[in-house]
C-alpha cells in the first residue's frame, strides 16, 4: 500500500526563510574544522561547483556573510543558471529568494519584484572580476600552441601612418646632399612616378640596403624615405621576431610582412639586418638559419603579392648578411651612409643646443672640430657640455651658460665612436671587395686618407 504520509517538498509555496544576514554587530564567530575542511577541499577542485555552493551554505549559516557571497559568486561565474547558486547569492545578499517552480528551469528574465541582479553584480565585482568579456557576434580567438595570442593579430606590430605625429621627411634630415640624390635617383624618383614606372616596366617594389658607422642616422634616413613616399612605417627589429618556440620566428616573419601587405603602400624597416639575416653557413642554430630563409621568401613575394611594400634594411656590418639577401630583386641596392658632412652636423649641433642656455657659443669652429663623428658623438658632446656648465654653477652658486669652450673641451675629450668601425671596414673594403660591393667605401677611405 502507499505511504499515506507524503513527503512535504519545499515549493513556491512554502519558501525558504532567508538567515539574517551577518551585520548584527556580534562578533564574527570562528571557522568550524568542517568549514575550513571543505576550504581545503575547494582549493584542490576549483572548478566542482556543488562543492562551492555547499562550502557558501556552511559559511551563511555560520555567519559569514562576506565569504558566503565570494564562493556563491564564483559559482555563478562558472554556472550563471544554477538556481541554488542563485538562491544562495540572495540569501547571502539579504535578499529574497528567486522563486523557481520545481522541476521547472529558472526564468530568464527578472520578474517585476525579483532579485535585482544589476546590483548584486555591482557589489560583487571588485570581489570576483568577470573572467570574460564577450558579445555574440564575437568568437574568442585560438590560442598558439605556446599559450600566446591570435598570431594573425595584426596589431602585434606597431603601423606608423605617414601623417602621424612625429613624421619626418627627407628636408628634415640636416645636410648629406650625397645620400639624398642617391635615395632620390635610385629609390624615391620611381616610386613617385607612375607613368614613368609604368612605360619603363618598374615594380612597386623594391629594397635598399643602408649600411655604415652606428649613430649616422640610418633608421632616421628610412623614417624620411617612408615620409617621402606618402606610405606606413613599420620598424622590424629582432626581438619582434625571434621566438623561442619552434616555429615561431617564422610565422612572426610571415606576419611582419602579412601586415605590410595590407597596410600598402608601407615601408617595413628591418632593423640591424645582420642580426635578422646573418650568414647561414655562420649559423649553427636550424632556428636562425629557417628565420633566414622565411625572410628570403618574404622578400621574393611570389605572384607580385608585394606590390606596394617597400624594403629597407640597415647594418652596421654588412659583411655579416647572408649573401642571398642581397641578389637582384632583393635588397638589390645599397647606400654607403657616412658621418655627418659640415651642413649635418652644423644642423645636428643647433638641435641638440637649442633648448640649453648657451651664450655666444661659435658653431662653425664646433664643427671643424668634430671631423668624423657620428651624431650620436655630437649629441654626447653637448650633453658633455651641459654638465660642465652644470658642475660649474652648483660649485658657485651662479647660474653660468654654456659657452664655445664648454663645448670645444667636450669634443677634444671625446673620440668618435667611428674610428673603430672604420678600422675593421678598411680590411673589408681592400680584401674582400667581392664584384665591387664595397667600391664606395673604398672610394671614401682614400678620400679621407684613412687607407
Amino acid at each position: 500500500m502507499p505511504d499515506d504520509t507524503p513527503d512535504t517538498p519545499n515549493t513556491p509555496d512554502t519558501p525558504e526563510t532567508p538567515d539574517a544576514p551577518a551585520t548584527s554587530g556580534r562578533p564574527e564567530p570562528a571557522e568550524s574544522p568542517l568549514i575550513g575542511s571543505l576550504r581545503a577541499a575547494v582549493a584542490a577542485a576549483p572548478a566542482d561547483v556543488p562543492l562551492r555552493l555547499h562550502l557558501a551554505e556552511l559559511l551563511l549559516d555560520a555567519g559569514h556573510g562576506g565569504a558566503a557571497v565570494a564562493e556563491a559568486a564564483f559559482a555563478l561565474s562558472h554556472a550563471p543558471g544554477d538556481p541554488q547558486a542563485r538562491a544562495l547569492m540572495a540569501r547571502a545578499l539579504g535578499g529574497p529568494a528567486p522563486s523557481v517552480p520545481v522541476e521547472q528551469p529558472a526564468a530568464p528574465a527578472r520578474q517585476g519584484g525579483g532579485f535585482d541582479w544589476t546590483a548584486a553584480e555591482q557589489e560583487v565585482g571588485d570581489v570576483l572580476p568577470p573572467r570574460f568579456v564577450a558579445t555574440p557576434d564575437t568568437k574568442e580567438a585560438p590560442l598558439a600552441v605556446d599559450g600566446s595570442g591570435d598570431p594573425g593579430d595584426a596589431s602585434a606590430y606597431d603601423v606608423e601612418a605617414p601623417d602621424a605625429p612625429g613624421s619626418v621627411r627627407l628636408a628634415d634630415v640636416g645636410g648629406m646632399q650625397e645620400v639624398k640624390d642617391r635615395l632620390e635617383a635610385a629609390f624615391l624618383a620611381p616610386m613617385r612616378n607612375p607613368e614613368l614606372r609604368k612605360l619603363y616596366g618598374k615594380s612597386l617594389r623594391g629594397g635598399l640596403l643602408l649600411y655604415g658607422p652606428p649613430g649616422c642616422g640610418k633608421t632616421f634616413i628610412a623614417r624620411a624615405v617612408a615620409g617621402e613616399l606618402g606610405a606606413n612605417f613599420i620598424s622590424v627589429s629582432i626581438n619582434d621576431v625571434l621566438d623561442m618556440w619552434v616555429g615561431n620566428s617564422e610565422r612572426n616573419m610571415h606576419q611582419v610582412f602579412e601586415t605590410a601587405r595590407r597596410q600598402a603602400p608601407c615601408v617595413v624597416f628591418l632593423d640591424e639586418l645582420d642580426a635578422l639575416g646573418a650568414k647561414r653557413s655562420r649559423t649553427q642554430h636550424n632556428g636562425m638559419r629557417n628565420t633566414v630563409n622565411q625572410l628570403l621568401t618574404e622578400l621574393d613575394g611570389v605572384d607580385d603579392v608585394n606590390d606596394g611594400v617597400f624594403v629597407l634594411a640597415a647594418t652596421n656590418v654588412p659583411w655579416d648578411v647572408d649573401i642571398a639577401l642581397r641578389r637582384p630583386g632583393r635588397l638589390d641596392r645599397t647606400l654607403l651612409v657616412l658621418p655627418p658632412d659640415g651642413p649635418a652636423r652644423d644642423a645636428i649641433l643647433r638641435y641638440h643646443l637649442r633648448d640649453r642656455p648657451i651664450e655666444s657659443v661659435d658653431v662653425g669652429k664646433i664643427v671643424k672640430a668634430t671631423e668624423g663623428f657620428s651624431g650620436a658623438d655630437l649629441a654626447h658632446v653637448c650633453e658633455s657640455a651641459a654638465e660642465t656648465a652644470l658642475l660649474d654653477s652648483a660649485r658657485t652658486g651662479t647660474i653660468r651658460m654654456i659657452n664655445t669652450k664648454d663645448v670645444l673641451g667636450a669634443a677634444k675629450a671625446i673620440r668618435p665612436s667611428t674610428e673603430p668601425w672604420f678600422a675593421a671596414a678598411r680590411n673589408v673594403a681592400m680584401f674582400a671587395n667581392e664584384g665591387g660591393v664595397y667600391d664606395e667605401l673604398l672610394a671614401y677611405l682614400k678620400k679621407a686618407r684613412k687607407l
